[in-house]
């Protein structure tokens, strides 16, 4: 493993206030990219202004409204039900402790102990993702390596399980699965130098630019508010409306369809309001530090505009926030039937019936599998937005004509970043419970004294730290495709911002640098 990171005749060496901010390094002697004038006077004779078709400067016109006003809509909703559960929850006697606390609090409820312990873990996620950004920054090809074999472990490690516990329709499918992981390890172990290169350069953008972690923090306190919030809600609604509890009295509507249902809601308004966050930071960082650097150049040359994350912001949040909704809502909804289809599945492998089962963990790994594609799919759409202040539909027609002229097998460096930093959440998430678990243990909060909340309170620790991670490595990975989308239609552009980067592409990938006219 020490091979990964030995030192090489061509060490990296960042560069910024040059018009490359990128690495230095040689990596292609035999390719030279020809010499370009500044801005204004073209490339290669055609004219290449920063603001044309509409970029940067959009029109002034609010896009898929009807999406704003359901968004808006069902936020509204979610803090009402979410405000008079959570009051009715805490005047009834659920809250109360505090750190190391075990003698408040009743046995069925949970109490301040809890949220002083979700702050801990909160805080917990925040520092190791700020670590592990730091550590893939200084061993990005050994972590990208690490990363690449732990997918392909996982994968059989999940089709052993299956097979001991004779979980057959599972076993098949992680069979097929991790066959093609193994499979596919020598294509992508090819791609790891032009990736960790790519990762690179995005991160000494980064370092440029404190608008980019001033707008990842922020999503990441709003995630995080939302996490917490979202699972004192969902609390509070199962003490306060299930039957026979005691904190439903005579006087009370109880009935486990109204837990189901506001449960539900509930879900479905977090899972959406979570992805307008995350996607409204995508778009703020795509159209203001990123997109600048790659369309005007460092802030040293003096053409970048002003603050451009604020400008950026203000109208991802204001003209183009129905359309981040209209992406996001579509995402949503695929995450719901899949955690349907999940309780179904489960419900039939307790019940005895594999068939059932079988088909129901089919139809959950095509709707995931669909999930993914229209995750990875949108993130790019929404730099359109952010770019050029398009409604939704139109931005995906465009990400799609974006696609099919460079061909997908192009965006798969952009892929292998994404593994590497979604790796890093998952192990973030498993030391916010493994931290919760000893928080417990130690601590013996009143309400878990028979240890029945010990297994939500850990899934909720991980979701926290996972979600905490993700959100903090959104901005590389926004950095990463918005580098992406410039490439496409202007990769001569980069020949000037990263030209290391840019003859390793283009020796690679020779198709993706003839860009993609625009209509």
């Amino acid at each position: 493993m020490s091979g990964w990171n030995s030192p090489s005749p061509h060490p990296y060496q960042p560069v910024y206030g040059a018009p490359a901010p990128g690495p230095a390094p040689v990596y292609a002697d035999t390719y030279a990219p020809p010499p370009q004038p500044a801005y204004g006077q073209g490339y290669g004779g055609d004219s290449k202004d920063p603001y044309a078709g509409e970029r940067f400067k959009p029109k002034k016109r609010i896009n898929d409204p009807i999406f704003l006003i359901l968004f808006i809509a069902q936020l509204v909703g979610f803090i009402i039900i979410s405000v008079i559960t959570i009051s009715k929850f805490g005047n009834a006697g659920g809250l109360g402790g505090g750190v190391g606390s075990d003698g408040t609090g009743g046995k069925i409820t949970l109490n301040y102990h809890t949220v002083i312990l979700l702050l801990f873990i909160t805080g917990a996620g925040l520092i190791l993702s700020a670590l592990y950004l730091v550590l893939t920054r200084f061993f990005t090809k050994a972590i990208m390596h690490i990363t690449l074999v732990l997918s392909i472990l996982l994968n059989i490690g999940i089709c052993v399980y299956y097979w001991i516990t004779k979980y057959w329709s599972g076993a098949i499918i992680f069979t097929i699965i991790a066959l093609l992981s193994v499979l596919a390890y020598w294509g992508y172990r090819a791609r790891i130098p032009l990736a960790s290169l790519l990762l690179q350069v995005v991160m000494d953008v980064t370092k440029h630019h404190p608008s980019v972690y001033f707008v990842a923090f922020t999503a990441l306190i709003l995630q995080a508010a939302l996490s917490v919030w979202y699972t004192f809600a969902v609390i509070a609604t199962y003490v306060r409306y299930t039957p026979n509890s005691p904190s439903c009295t005579a006087g009370n509507s109880c009935s486990s369809a109204k837990v189901i249902g506001f449960i539900v809601y509930e879900t479905f308004s977090f899972l959406w309001t979570s992805q307008v966050i995350g996607n409204v930071a995508l778009a703020t960082l795509a159209g203001g530090p990123f997109g600048s650097w790659y369309y005007f150049g460092p802030r040293e040359q003096g053409m970048m505009p002003a603050h451009p994350a604020l400008s950026s912001f203000v109208r991802a949040s204001t003209l183009s926030l129905g359309s981040i909704a209209f992406g996001s809502l579509i995402v949503t909804l695929l995450e719901l039937i899949k955690m349907l289809l999940n309780m179904a599945r489960n419900s039939a492998n307790a019940d005895g019936h594999p068939v059932e089962a079988c088909l129901a963990l089919c139809a959950e790994c095509f709707i995931g599998c669909i999930e993914s594609a229209v995750e990875y799919f949108n993130r790019y759409a929404y730099i359109e937005i952010a770019l050029y202040g398009k409604p939704y539909i139109s931005a995906a027609k465009d990400t799609w004509r974006l696609f099919k002229d460079r061909g997908i097998d192009a965006l798969v460096n952009d892929s292998l970043v994404g593994m590497t930093l979604t790796w890093g959440a998952y192990a973030i998430g498993l030391l916010c419970s493994l931290f919760a678990y000893l928080y417990l243990r130690y601590t013996h909060p009143s309400y878990n004294a028979d240890g029945q909340y010990t297994a939500p309170v850990l899934v909720f620790a991980f979701l926290i730290g996972l979600q905490c991670s993700l959100t903090l490595s959104s901005a590389i990975e926004a950095g990463v495709s918005t580098i992406f989308v410039g490439l496409g239609e202007d990769p001569q552009v980069l020949a000037i911002r990263a030209p290391p980067l840019f003859a390793m592409i283009a020796q690679t990938y020779p198709q993706v640098v003839q860009g993609v006219p625009r209509v």
